[in-house]
């Protein structure tokens, strides 16, 4: 499991990842509730990726912003999560739900750091979603 040490929290740009997901929010496809959601990710090799929810007539097949996160950081290439920043229509930040939170541990795992806002510490994955199932419960080590 990647995890950030206190020097490595301090070299995520904050601000941008922020900034980013705000961003987000205006490629959101949202018109049954109007609520446009937008993340942004920071990955460990420093490369960043976005996402927007996808909304269906058919609601439990709408997308959430970090699903579309997930495909636009696999789509690039790949690589593991260091930090996200998730923000709902009022461009707060927002937790992610229960789906996105295995689908983030997925690429991420338990020391993903979720953003809280500009006032406050951001917390780990693993607080959320304490003893996760994931890849090394399959057997599966993750290469990348």
């Amino acid at each position: 499991m990647y995890c950030l040490t206190v020097s490595s929290l301090n070299q995520i740009p904050w601000n941008e990842l922020r900034e980013r997901a705000r961003n987000s929010t205006s490629s959101s496809y949202a018109p049954y509730s109007n609520v446009h959601v937008g993340a942004a990710g920071y990955t460990t090799d420093g490369r960043f990726v976005t996402g927007a929810n996808v909304e269906n007539a058919s609601y439990g097949l709408t997308l959430c912003a970090e699903c579309s996160l997930v495909s636009d950081l696999i789509r690039l290439g790949g690589g593991r999560l260091a930090a996200v920043a998730i923000v709902a229509g009022d461009l707060e930040p927002i937790a992610p739900c229960g789906r996105c939170r295995q689908l983030l541990f997925e690429h991420g795992g338990g020391g993903l750091l979720i953003d809280n806002g500009p006032d406050k510490a951001p917390f780990h994955l693993h607080d959320l979603l304490p003893h996760a199932f994931g890849p090394d419960d399959l057997g599966v080590r993750r290469t990348k």
